[in-house]
């Protein structure tokens, strides 16, 4: 059984940094994409950064420069660096994976707050 576990999450204050770890368990298809997306209250759940086996990146306009995606295949890991918070930043982040069986729209952790004071 496929499960992602998010972890990292936190209150910090504007202009710090936090470090989001995804780890997943069960058979992740290591040739797909892993990503981390976000849901503010009352919002709908959107794209922060995606990263492929290859390594190729893709980032929100709104985290470009403040924020790194990084993945260990060996380890089914994906990782996010968000520096230069912004209060704007908060929300519950999600990990995303696909593993087998392969569901549409891949599988979901439960996700970790991340809360930025001004």
């Amino acid at each position: 059984q496929v499960q992602l576990v998010e972890s990292g999450g936190g209150l910090v204050q504007a202009g710090g940094s936090l470090t989001l770890s995804c780890a997943g368990s069960g058979i992740i298809l290591r040739g797909n994409a892993m990503g981390w997306y976000r849901q503010a209250p009352g919002q709908q759940r959107d794209l922060v950064a995606t990263i492929t086996s290859g390594g190729t990146t893709n980032y929100a306009d709104s985290v470009k420069g403040r924020f790194t995606i990084s993945r260990d295949i060996t380890k089914n890991t994906v990782y996010l660096q968000m520096n230069n918070l912004k209060p704007e930043d908060t929300a519950v982040y999600y990990c995303n994976a696909n593993g087998w069986p392969p569901k549409l729209g891949g599988y979901w952790g439960q996700g970790t707050q991340v809360a930025v004071s001004s």
